[in-house]
Parts: structure tokens; sequence; C-alpha cells
């Protein structure tokens, strides 16, 4: 009974262990957007509500990302289409000039 008793308490740690992972990982992503959407709105000079939708799409690409890693099959081919995804999107929320400063800020971050 002891041993059914500490076999659940342990898988029951283990939950809650994983539950923290994923909610830091939440964490971490939010702020890398947060950081990156900042970062572009005072390079682009961009009003609030492209500043939430730029948000929104690096949340996006930072969850995607985060759950290519998490399936241990990350490709180059799977990254560039990723990354693709966000530059579409990115280029559908920002005026022309807007995407020109974008595409000069990520060519120099790579």
């Amino acid at each position: 009974m002891k041993k059914v008793i500490t076999l659940c308490l342990f898988v029951f740690a283990m939950l809650l262990g994983t539950d923290s992972a994923i909610a830091q990982n939440k964490i971490e992503i939010n702020t890398e957007a947060s950081e990156t959407t900042e970062t572009l709105r005072k390079l682009l000079k961009f009003d609030n509500s492209q500043r939430d939708q730029i948000y929104d799409a690096y949340k996006e690409f930072g969850k995607a990302q985060a759950s290519l890693k998490n399936t241990k099959t990350v490709t180059s081919e799977a990254v560039e289409k990723l990354k693709n995804r966000l530059t579409t999107k990115v280029e559908s929320i920002l005026n022309e000039q807007q995407f020109e400063g974008y595409k000069a800020y990520i060519k120099e971050q790579e």
C-alpha cells in the first residue's frame, strides 16, 4: 500500500513539474515576442494596432518553434517554413516602407 501511495505521489510531482516547465516556456515566448516587437516598433515606427498584430505573429511563431523543438524532429526545411510564414504575416501587417526596414533588420540579425 505504501508503494502505491509513493508511486502516486511521484507521478503527481512529475505532472506538476511538467506544467511548470511548460508555463516557463510560455513566459519566455511572450517575453521574446514582446522584446522583438518593441525593437521593431522603435525601428519601424508603427502604430498600436500594428504593434499588437506583430506581437501576436511573433508569439505564434515562438509557440510553433517550441512545439517543433519538442517533437525532436527539427529540420532546416521546417524552420524555414515557419520563418516564411512569419515573414508573410508581417508583410501583410506592415506597409511597403516598413516592410523594407523589417527585411533589413532580419538580414542584420542572421
